[in-house]
């Protein structure tokens, strides 16, 4: 009897055991994936850009006609004025031409006051009048640029600024053209920046660069000043894209900071408020290879219950595709974890491991657009 007992406890123990679900071989069904969370999209229209400074008035300058520097009366990062005389070239050769125009043209004057004369009393033709006007003409202009190539020995500053740069020394033999100065208005300053095209095409099409620059508003920050922005005006856009970065650069007016000094050369960040100016809508960035389609090829992605550890269907709505990265319109909310590797092989409720943050691929910068 005590044996028979026995047995029969023995007997309900092996069918407990054998009703309970194999833990082990749970975990082996369950396929990998790789897999993100998604977080919360920038929707406020602020957009951060690398900016350079440049002057609105600048100039290389040179002669406009060749000969030695005898005077080079200014130094680099010096403040000039308007038509102030900065260099000036060997003006002997100049002044002995011009000495020769003049008297050619004291001679030619002399025939043709006297031409005049004559041709009224018969006693010249009017072909031989003509003759001695053309050239008295030819003496004149002849004269005029005598005097402008002396004139030309003096370079003078086109407006107020100051000395960036001399390429050449006194006594140097300079061409016509060559670069002797190079001038920057240190007060009439430019912010540039790059502006990606996926940005350009939400901008509203306008006729006007007032209307351009209504809408948008853009400061300018500089590392001296962290806690300060400059408020920048709008100037002008290009209209083709660069070829390499496939960006439009865009050109803003600065106006000179009190405070510190900003030249030409310096980097920038400039702020672009662009609320106004698009319709800000919530967009989600995933890698396409996280969407796939249903039978009716309604595009979808894979979301994880991390509670159960199982995947579910959900549609999106889908946008562009910017890089390897594609926009969902609708159908995600921040905190869902989808899979991003994988998806094509899964099914409703099944069963799933998260892969190791070391086991999955770094994302590269292109695929988390701005």
């Amino acid at each position: 009897m005590i044996i028979r007992t026995t047995i029969g406890i023995l007997f309900l123990f092996c069918l407990a055991g054998c009703g309970e679900p194999p833990t082990e071989a749970t975990r082996t069904d369950a396929r990998p994936v790789k897999s993100v969370v998604i977080s919360s999209p920038q929707g406020s229209g602020i957009r951060n850009f690398p900016g350079r400074v440049d002057s609105a008035n600048k100039a290389d300058l040179g002669f406009r006609v060749s000969g030695t520097v005898a005077e080079l009366v200014v130094s680099e990062g010096e403040l000039v004025s308007r038509n102030q005389r900065l260099a000036q070239l060997n003006q002997a050769d100049f002044q002995i031409a011009l000495r020769d125009r003049e008297a050619t043209w004291d001679r030619a004057n002399k025939d043709y006051d006297r031409a005049k004369e004559l041709v009224d009393e018969g006693a010249i033709s009017r072909r031989d009048f003509d003759t001695v006007e053309a050239n008295f003409k030819t003496a004149d202009a002849a004269l005029a640029q005598a005097k402008q190539n002396l004139e030309y020995t003096i370079l003078r500053a086109p407006f107020d600024g100051s000395i960036a740069e001399r390429h050449i020394e006194r006594f140097e033999e300079v061409q016509v053209g060559q670069n002797v100065l190079s001038m920057i208005d240190m007060n009439s300053l430019l912010v540039k920046f790059d502006i990606p095209e996926n940005i350009i095409l939400r901008l509203p099409k306008v006729d006007s660069r007032e209307e351009r620059g209504a809408n948008v508003s853009v400061w300018a920050s500089f590392e001296a000043a962290p806690n300060r922005r400059f408020e920048l005006t709008f100037k002008e856009v290009a209209t083709r894209a660069d070829a390499q970065t496939q960006t439009f650069e865009v050109t803003f007016a600065l106006p000179a900071p009190q405070e510190f000094t900003v030249l030409p050369g310096m980097t920038a960040g400039v702020i672009v408020d662009l609320s106004r100016a698009i319709d800000e809508q919530v967009v989600y960035y995933v890698p396409i290879v996280a969407v796939t389609g249903d039978n009716e090829l309604t595009p979808r992605v894979w979301t994880i219950d991390e509670d159960t550890m199982t995947v579910h269907e959900r549609p999106v709505s889908l946008g562009r595709m910017v890089g390897s990265s594609i926009e969902i319109t609708e159908g995600l909310e921040p905190g869902l974890r989808i899979v991003t590797a994988g998806a094509g092989y899964l099914a409703e409720g099944m069963p799933v491991t998260l892969m190791k943050q070391s086991e999955q691929a770094e994302p590269r910068a292109s695929d988390s657009p701005q």
